[in-house]
C-alpha cells in the first residue's frame, strides 16, 4: 500500500504496507528521534531559484520559537541548474551535527528525487508539488506521501515566471509550517522585517504565498505531524536569547572589534563572504562622522599572491590587517608568509578551508590546510593557529589574532571551515566590551626614541624572545631595514652562520612561548574513562553527540577539542594520559594526528584516526562507526585507520 490519498490522511505513518527495518531505522543506519523538537528534515531543491529565502525563513522560524535547532546548506559550486539541499535539525538536547537521515523531506527537485527519498527514515514524510504526477517506481511503501500542486496554486495566483517560481519556494514553507506547527505570527513577523513599509507588495506575495501552501494542507491532512516543532517550556532546553549567525559573518565583526582597518582579498569560496561582511560592517562603524570618509581600506587584489603582499605590507606598516581565503589561496600565499614569519610583521590570515586537493569541491567542508597553516612557506616555519568550532569563537578568535599578531610578531592563522563559515549556528550573544584595548605588543613610541642612542630591529633586550618594533615614518631613530633575506639581530644582512642561526633560534622561541596566551584546549574527564576523544573546530558536534550514543552503550570517553597551535603542555599531559585516543577530524591522512604526534612526543600508535572526509559536515554516525571499528579491530597501532570518507 503506498501511503497517500487525496482526503484528509493521518500523519502517524503506521500500518500495513511498511517495508525496512522494524525499529524505525532509516537506510543509512541513523534511528529518527521522530518526536516534538526532535527530527529532521530535508529540502531538496535547484541552485537559483530563490530558495534560500524560503529555506531561511524555515530556519529562524523554528529558532525565533526557541527550539534547539541548525542548518546546513549543501549547494553547487556552480551559479544556477545543479542540485541544492538545505538540512534542518531540531533537537530538544541541542545536538547540531548533521544526521544522514531525515524524517521529513521536501521533493523540489526531480533529477535527485530517487537519490533524496532514499535518505527518508522509514514510517516518514515526502512533501512533493503534485502539480505534476509522481511515477510509481519512485514511490516508497514505508514512506508518507503529501501531494501539494504548489507549481499549478502559483500559476493561478501569481503573474510572471520569476515570481510563480520563487512563491513556490514561499508556498512549501507555508505547508512545512502547518504539518510541523511553525507559529504563523513568527513566520509573518519575519517576512514584515524582511520586506516591511518599502516592499509591500513583496510582503503581500509571500504571505498570499505561505496561506496557499498553509491552507491546501490544513484543509486536507492532519496537521501537525506527530514530529512537530514547540516552544520548550518547563525544564526543556530553550534557545530563547541566542543569536542566529554564521562564522564568517562573526569573524567579520571580530575584525572590526580587534581594530582592523585593512582587509585585501581576492574572492574565493567560501571565504568571500567574511570580506563582504567585513566592508559592510566598515560602511557603518568605520566611516568618519565628520567627513563621511571611510576609515578602512578594503582592496580587492588581483590574486591571493597579491592579497597576502597588501596585508603583510599594511601590517609592515602599523595597520591591523588582514585577508582571507580558503586552502588553494593559503598555497599562493605561502611566500609572503614567509616573508612576514622572518621579517617579523604582524599579519593575519582567515582560512576557511573546503574540499581539496587543487580546486577540489569547493562548496564542499574538510579540514585539510591543518599542516598547510602550521608550516606555511619554504624553510623552517611555524605559524601560530587558531582554530574556532562555531561563530562565538570566530568572533572570540578574530580578536585573539590581532593581539596574538601584534605581541608576537608574526602571522597568525584563524583556521575554520565552510560548516562553521557559511552554515547558521545558534550561539550565545556576542560579548563587546567597551572597555577593550587592543595589545600592540613592543612598539618603540617616538618618546622612548628620542632618549635611546640607537635602535635595532631584530635585538632581543628583553629576553622574551620577542624584539621592539618601530611604526615606519614616526621616528627618523626607528628606521631600519626590513629583511626577508639573512640577517642578524642588528639587522644587517649575514649569510654567516651563527649570526643566521641566532635569529631564526630566538624566533623558534618566540613562537614557542605564544602557546600559554592562545585559546585553552576544552577538556573533559569522565570518572572510570580511560580512553579519549580528541578533535579539532567544527567537528565538536559530532564528537559530543557520538560520546552520549556510545555512553549508552556503557562505553566512555574523556574529552578534548584543540583550539590553539602552538599546543600547550596540556595537551601533551591529557594525551600522556589516556589508555586509547582516538583523534577525530574531518581529512584523510589524519593532519590533526600529525600535528599532535610531532608536536607533543606522543607516540603516534597510541593516537588512533577516525575520519570523514565526505565534503559533507560530520555526523555523529560517522565518529561512533569510527570508533567501533577501531575498538573492534583490536589493540591501539591497528595500521588502518577508521576510514569513512564514502559515507554521505
Amino acid at each position: 500500500m503506498i501511503r497517500e490519498a487525496p482526503a484528509r490522511v493521518s500523519g502517524g505513518g503506521t500500518g500495513a504496507g511498511r517495508r525496512g527495518k522494524a525499529d524505525g531505522r532509516s537506510a543509512t543506519g541513523v534511528r529518527s528521534g521522530r518526536g516534538v523538537n526532535d527530527f529532521a528534515l530535508k529540502i531538496a531543491t535547484v541552485n537559483g531559484t530563490g530558495s534560500a529565502s524560503a529555506n531561511g525563513l524555515i530556519m529562524k522560524s523554528i529558532f525565533r520559537m526557541g527550539a534547539p535547532v541548525s542548518g546546513k546548506n549543501v549547494f553547487p559550486s556552480n551559479i544556477q541548474g545543479l542540485p541544492t539541499w538545505y538540512e534542518i535539525r531540531i533537537n530538544a538536547q541541542g545536538h547540531v551535527a548533521r544526521t544522514p537521515g531525515f524524517d521529513v523531506l521536501v521533493a523540489m527537485n526531480g533529477e535527485t528525487y530517487e537519490r533524496d527519498i532514499a535518505e527518508v527514515a522509514e514510517g516518514g514524510w515526502l512533501l512533493y508539488d503534485s502539480s505534476w504526477p509522481l511515477a510509481r517506481e519512485l514511490r516508497r511503501e514505508d514512506v508518507n506521501h503529501i501531494g501539494v500542486p504548489l507549481a499549478e496554486m502559483c500559476v493561478k495566483r501569481f503573474e510572471g515566471s520569476r515570481i510563480r517560481i520563487l512563491m513556490k519556494n514561499i508556498a512549501y514553507a507555508g505547508a512545512l509550517a502547518a504539518l510541523l506547527d511553525i507559529d504563523l505570527d513568527v513566520i509573518r513577523g519575519l517576512l514584515e522585517e524582511t520586506f516591511g513599509a518599502r516592499k509591500r507588495h513583496l510582503l503581500e506575495a509571500n504571505n498570499t504565498a505561505i496561506d496557499l501552501g498553509h491552507n491546501y494542507v490544513t484543509e486536507r491532512y492532519d496537521c501537525p505531524l506527530p514530529i512537530r516543532v514547540a516552544r520548550p517550556a518547563g525544564d526543556e532546553l530553550s534557545w530563547e536569547g541566542r543569536i542566529l549567525m554564521d562564522g564568517n559573518t562573526a569573524a567579520a565583526l571580530g575584525c572590526i572589534y580587534a581594530g582592523a582597518t585593512v582587509a585585501s582579498w581576492y574572492p574565493i569560496t567560501p571565504s568571500t563572504s567574511l570580506v563582504d561582511a567585513f566592508g559592510k560592517f566598515a560602511g557603518s562603524m568605520r566611516k568618519d562622522p565628520d567627513s563621511g570618509r571611510m576609515r578602512a581600506a578594503i582592496i580587492q587584489a588581483e590574486d591571493e599572491l597579491a592579497a597576502a603582499g597588501m596585508t603583510v605590507g599594511a601590517g609592515w606598516a602599523g595597520a591591523r590587517a588582514f585577508t582571507a581565503t580558503s586552502g588553494p589561496g593559503i598555497s599562493l600565499m605561502s611566500e609572503f608568509v614567509g616573508l612576514a614569519y622572518y621579517a617579523e610583521v604582524p599579519s593575519v590570515f582567515f582560512d576557511i578551508q573546503r574540499v581539496g586537493p587543487s580546486t577540489g569541491m569547493p562548496t564542499r567542508t574538510q579540514q585539510c590546510d591543518l599542516l598547510l597553516c602550521a608550516y606555511a612557506s619554504h624553510g623552517d616555519t611555524r605559524h601560530i593557529c587558531l582554530y574556532p568550532g562555531d561563530p562565538a569563537e570566530c568572533f572570540d578568535f578574530a580578536v585573539r589574532a590581532f593581539d596574538v599578531a601584534d605581541r608576537f610578531q608574526t602571522p597568525v592563522f584563524v583556521v575554520s571551515d565552510l560548516d562553521v563559515g557559511m552554515n547558521d549556528w545558534a550561539v550565545p550573544p556576542l560579548q563587546w566590551d567597551p572597555a577593550y584595548g587592543p595589545d600592540r605588543g613592543k612598539i618603540k613610541s617616538a618618546e622612548e626614541l628620542d632618549r635611546m642612542d640607537r635602535f635595532f630591529r631584530y635585538l632581543d633586550v628583553d629576553g622574551d624572545g620577542i624584539a621592539w618594533r618601530t611604526i615606519p615614518g614616526e621616528h627618523p631613530l626607528g628606521a631600519h631595514l626590513t629583511r626577508g633575506s639573512g640577517h642578524t639581530k642588528y639587522g644587517t644582512y649575514t649569510e654567516d652562520a651563527e649570526g643566521y642561526t641566532e635569529v631564526v633560534d630566538r624566533i623558534s622561541e618566540k613562537i614557542e612561548s605564544s602557546a600559554p596566551v592562545l585559546p585553552e584546549p576544552v577538556m573533559e574527564s569522565v570518572p572510570g574513562a580511560e580512553m579519549a576523544l580528541v578533535t579539532v573546530g567544527g567537528c565538536e558536534g559530532a564528537v559530543r553527540e557520538a560520546m552520549d550514543r556510545l555512553g549508552n552503550s556503557g562505553l566512555h570517553f574523556n574529552y578534548m577539542r584543540v583550539r590553539g597551535f602552538p599546543f600547550a603542555e596540556s595537551v601533551r599531559e591529557f594525551l600522556a594520559e589516556q589508555k586509547r585516543v582516538f583523534v577525530v577530524e574531518q581529512n584523510r591522512d589524519g593532519q590533526l594526528r600529525s600535528l599532535l604526534t610531532t608536536e607533543t612526543g606522543v607516540a603516534g600508535a597510541s593516537l588512533e584516526p577516525v575520519l570523514y572526509y565526505g565534503g559533507l559536515p560530520m555526523s555523529a554516525v560517522h565518529v561512533v562507526d569510527g570508533v567501533l571499528a577501531r575498538l573492534g579491530a583490536g589493540p591501539a597501532g591497528s595500521p588502518a585507520p577508521a576510514r569513512t570518507g564514502a559515507v554521505a
